[in-house]
């Protein structure tokens, strides 16, 4: 910190955040700042996972269009330093709404963070990435085959998480289904939750979108799918909305904001929106599986880590249930 922090000075305290099962996250304190550290977990890595220097490398990028994200102070790819590599970044003081209802938050004023969300995925897809250095950020085009491809292998090859069969019909499914929608390329966030985002203290407005890990050049209604997939979860599987009463709540409807999402970014509308809802269910229920298997090695890198993969044969159907309505 010392050698590649500006300004660092004192004793640093250090404690865990919550959450952030697959990078572990840390606050660190010293008398007259805070920071963060991300870092890759501890014991064996499927190759490709958990690439923190890919995530400082895109927060830097989208701090020069100025989206929100945190600064980032430097990355450390040396192992003897902490056991992992890591980078820091500053800590942005926010609120993090865990609950997608926004229980917290008075009822007429709920719409307002929706569209701020919508809005930063809107303003995050339009991004020039090849003039903020990102173009050789992932591949253009192909991405629905490129990630189907991805996740099946590896679910296929964590033979100690096991085989289900709702995620071995999709596996058959997916590839064979992409909509015809051309090859549309942005920067894709890839978790894009109101989880992984700190909004102002008073108002709704978003200081930084976090936790950039499966980030890449992807397709924009992917991310954005992504996103809206909350209305179709419950929420002791993500922070979903599936069960609410929305109109009670203040929240949009689904329509309404897959509608004004389309308006933001000059779509008259999204007609393959029901196989980018199974194919994002289908990835989340793959990562969940990595999870489920990094459990049994031993290697979870939080206390969240055995609920993701208790509730992993839930979400794998609900994929299934979700590519039937699609077609399937």
């Amino acid at each position: 910190m010392t050698a590649n922090v500006a300004g660092f000075a004192g004793d640093l305290t250090v404690e865990q955040f919550r959450g952030g099962q697959s990078n572990p996250t840390y606050k660190l304190t010293t008398p007259d700042h805070a920071y963060v550290l991300r870092r890759k977990p501890p014991g064996v890595l499927l190759k490709g996972a958990h690439a923190v220097e890919r995530e400082a490398r895109v927060l830097t990028g989208l701090a020069r269009a100025g989206f929100p994200v945190a600064a980032v102070h430097g990355v450390c790819t040396d192992d003897a330093v902490i056991g992992t590599w890591f980078y820091v970044m500053d800590m942005v003081e926010g609120r993090i709404f865990w609950d997608a209802t926004l229980a917290d938050v008075p009822r007429p004023e709920r719409a307002a963070y929706f569209d701020a969300m919508n809005a930063a995925m809107a303003a995050l897809h339009q991004i020039d990435y090849r003039a903020v250095g990102l173009e050789d950020y992932g591949r253009p085009g192909n991405y629905f085959s490129r990630q189907i491809a991805r996740w099946s292998r590896q679910y296929l090859e964590d033979d100690q998480a096991g085989r289900n069969p709702a995620m071995d019909r999709l596996i058959a499914w997916l590839p064979d289904n992409i909509p015809d929608d051309g090859d549309a390329t942005s920067i894709v966030h890839g978790d894009f939750r109101i989880d992984n985002m700190i909004f102002h203290p008073t108002e709704p407005r978003i200081l930084a979108v976090l936790d950039w890990e499966l980030s890449t050049l992807g397709h924009p209604l992917a991310d954005f799918a992504y996103n809206a997939m909350m209305y179709r979860t419950p929420p002791h599987i993500v922070a979903g909305l599936a069960g609410a009463d929305l109109e009670a709540l203040g929240l949009p409807s689904e329509d309404d904001y897959v509608a004004a999402y389309c308006r933001r970014v000059g779509r008259p509308d999204m007609p393959g929106y029901e196989f980018y809802l199974a194919f994002n269910l289908f990835r989340l229920a793959a990562i969940f599986h990595g999870i489920k298997g990094r459990v049994l090695r031993g290697a979870a890198a939080s206390a969240q880590a055995a609920e993701r993969a208790e509730v992993f044969p839930e979400l794998a159907a609900l994929a299934w249930a979700q590519a039937r309505r699609a077609g399937a």
